[in-house]
């Protein structure tokens, strides 16, 4: 069988664990190659031999549910599924939430009857009823992901929940149903606190999920890029076909302002193409006979014809689109603090419970069921995790919030617990570093020449092309009170320059090879000052008239004001800073130079950005990328960080996880600072929480009976309770006064 690629829809996925469960079921699946399991799109992506039904029977006997789909339509579906799962998952903590305040507004205003009057039971037995269904419906995935947990030996969050809340639940019922079998002073009923809980987790899930929620959106935007059709040279006539009946080595015509179909090579014409969409560059590129183009690139000027080379997925920019998808697919899941408190602690309650039990038991009075049933199960609800489920959250809705006010967006909490570890920052040059867009920057000339003379005869010449460096010109002219004249007999010279009659005198403006076509000498001053200034990576352009060169004009993309404030800063964090770029060795080591960079990766493809950035993963480095391009999202994806600068390409801000909204490498030292501040937050709220229950637990145990006769008094379990969630949250408030160094 030929190795093929699937793509499968899972729905039923909870957490880490269950994309790693899923993983380890396929890959002991023969015939499976590799696998990619992505938890924030709920897809599975699986390269092999096997057949594709035994993998979606594979998946469904582990009691998730996968569906074969397309792989054109695998974003689609995803982005189909993440919607309709949010809109569930808001009807549940709705409903949880408005059953659990009205229970819990009793405690206030005592309207409901009392639990110790026998005539009333039944309106207990029907809230017991209620309740039930409620927990089914707004927290059955909580139990289903408990009972994998423990099916699998494991647990997590899940577990926790899924246990206290199911023991308040029975043991409220057993107090309504049963209350003869316990004692009076232990007749307390916990079904507000079992609702009330799962809302809190599934408003927190809810949270969680509208981050990711924009995770495919990259992936769409960027098939968007592609042509729909082509023009198609066949037979000697011109056919308008859809990019999905282009062949290999059909010949297409490309006009000025369209887009390349498909990747090829000239075979007929010349002209300008704009790859900023694989650069970066805001630069055309001259393209002539023999030189390739590439797919979603744009014809600025020129009509050319070019045989394709690469059709379908094997494009430059659908292997972009796979280069996306495979490194969302394979970022590592930042593991939950706490599942991992979770892990430790439940195994310890299981324990104490049984433990519990057993002294009642043998030491216990009688009658010795009713007391271990009281005190066993009042220990599994001391034990429901309240504040546990608040801890993580509530710090990061703050420090989120707190990041905002910074003009820092954080796409989900995996991003903001991520940064404060981060160990390296690979930089983007073009939009990131430097404005993004060329500039003015020098006019130099002989001594006897007039620079604003020179500068007027470049403005004026450039004043009605549209090219980059044109409108950089005329700019500069502009801002430095030069009058332009209008120009006859303008002429393009592709890939060279130009030329028009100024004031009736034929003048030039262009590179050594428009000169030399003219005839026109190169004096030594003018190559040194060119060989200076490409040193320096500024784009360089002789202005002469017929005789002789009267001046250089250089352009160059400036550096941020404040970039070199953000880079020194980062390097007092202790980060390592490399700049990733598509431009020139010579332009990008000027620019490292002038900022202190540690490193320059000069030249890079966007599929190489994605491969560096992976690289230095694989060397133990936790990597944050910062870009703002197309040619970005390829390692905006694959980093631990994916920072996106607001004012580049939408498909570079979705393909990130934070974006930084006033364009400035500064955001970045903000997001690391808040995220150390925001860690130490969850953990001082984990900390207090787990306290309050460590106290708790001993006292529904029994621990106190034997010396003062109490057994979980109500005032006691729920103050406690309360002062915990109160403590958890008026510590995250904290962070609200944080500000930055």
């Amino acid at each position: 069988m030929n190795q093929q690629t699937h793509q499968l829809n899972i729905e039923g996925m909870r957490c880490a664990s269950c994309t790693a469960k899923i993983e380890a079921s396929i890959k002991a699946i023969p015939g499976v190659r590799s696998v990619d399991v992505n938890f924030a799109a709920k897809t599975a992506q699986i390269q092999g031999e096997a057949d594709i039904e035994k993998i979606i029977q594979t998946i469904n006997a582990q009691g998730y549910q996968a569906s074969s789909i397309d792989e054109e339509d695998a974003t689609t579906q995803a982005a189909l599924q993440q919607k309709k799962h949010e809109r569930k998952l808001l009807r549940q903590t709705v409903i949880a939430a408005i059953l659990g305040v009205i229970l819990f507004s009793d405690l206030f205003f005592q309207w409901l009857p009392s639990v110790h009057e026998s005539q009333v039971q039944w309106f207990w037995v029907i809230t017991a009823a209620v309740v039930f269904i409620g927990l089914y419906y707004c927290g059955g995935h909580i139990y289903r992901g408990a009972w994998k947990s423990f099916l699998s030996r494991s647990a997590n969050m899940d577990t926790l929940v899924g246990l206290g809340t199911g023991m308040a639940w029975l043991y409220s019922t057993i107090v309504v149903c049963f209350p003869s079998f316990i004692p009076e002073m232990a007749r307390y009923v916990y079904f507000d606190t079992a609702i009330i809980l799962i809302a809190f987790i599934n408003f927190g899930a809810l949270l969680e999920m509208r981050a990711r929620g924009k995770t495919s959106q990259a992936i769409q935007r960027l098939i968007g890029l592609q042509a729909k059709t082509a023009r198609v040279v066949r037979d000697g006539e011109e056919i308008d076909l859809p990019i999905e009946d282009v062949m290999q080595n059909d010949l297409i015509r490309v006009r000025p302002g369209e887009k390349i179909a498909v990747d090829g090579e000239v075979v007929e014409g010349e002209s300008q193409i704009d790859e900023s969409m694989l650069t970066g560059e805001p630069m055309p590129v001259t393209k002539r006979v023999g030189d390739e183009v590439v797919g979603g690139t744009i014809n600025q000027s020129g009509s050319m014809i070019y045989r394709a080379t690469r059709i379908g997925k094997d494009t430059a920019l659908s292997r972009i689109v796979d280069m996306v998808r495979q490194a969302q697919n394979s970022k590592p899941a930042i593991g939950k603090l706490v599942d991992k408190v979770a892990s430790v602690f439940v195994p310890i309650v299981l324990i104490v419970a049984i433990l519990t039990a057993m002294t009642w038991f043998n030491f216990g009075p009688v009658p010795k069921i009713a007391y271990i049933l009281v005190t066993t199960i009042a220990v599994l609800v001391i034990a429901c995790p309240c504040a546990l489920g608040l801890a993580t959250p509530i710090s990061v809705i703050v420090g989120v919030g707190k990041a905002a006010e910074y003009g820092i967006l954080i796409r989900n909490g995996d991003a903001l617990q991520t940064a404060g570890r981060l160990t390296t920052i690979v930089l983007d040059k073009t939009g990131t570093v430097t404005e993004g867009h060329p500039e003015l920057a020098e006019v130099i000339v002989p001594e006897n020449v007039d620079a604003s003379r020179v500068l007027a005869v470049a403005a004026s010449i450039e004043a009605g092309s549209e090219h980059p460096l044109a409108e950089a010109i005329v700019r500069g002219a502009k801002s430095r009170n030069v009058t332009l004249e209008k120009v006859t007999d303008f002429k393009a010279h592709t890939g060279r320059g130009v030329s028009a009659n100024y004031q009736d005198e034929m003048m030039f403006l262009g590179n050594a090879f428009l000169m030399q076509e003219n005839n026109i000498e190169i004096t030594d001053w003018a190559a040194s000052e060119i060989a200076r200034l490409s040193q320096l990576g500024q784009t360089v352009m002789y202005v002469a008239n017929t005789k002789a060169v009267l001046g250089v004009i250089s352009v160059a993309d400036p550096i941020k004001e404040d970039s070199k404030q953000a880079i020194a800063r980062l390097h007092q964090l202790g980060l390592k800073v490399v700049m990733l770029t598509g431009d020139n060795p010579i332009t990008a080591n000027a620019v490292a130079q002038a900022l202190a960079i540690d490193e320059v990766i000069a030249q890079v493809l966007p599929e190489d950005k994605g491969n560096k950035v992976m690289a230095l993963q694989q060397a133990g480095e936790i990597v944050a990328m910062v870009g703002d391009g197309i040619n970005d999202a390829p390692a905006l994806a694959a980093a631990n960080v994916g920072f996106a600068i607001g004012t580049g390409t939408d498909i570079a801000i979705e393909s990130s996880d934070i974006t930084l909204m006033a364009g400035s490498l500064m955001g970045v030292s903000n997001a690391i600072a808040i995220s150390k501040a925001t860690i130490r937050n969850i953990h001082q709220n984990l900390w207090g929480a787990f306290l309050y229950n460590s106290l708790g637990i001993p006292i529904a145990a029994g621990v106190l009976y034997p010396f003062i006769g109490l057994l979980l008094n109500p005032i006691i379990a729920g103050a406690a309770m309360a002062m915990s969630s109160v403590t958890v949250v008026t510590n995250a408030n904290r962070l609200r006064f944080w500000k930055t160094a």
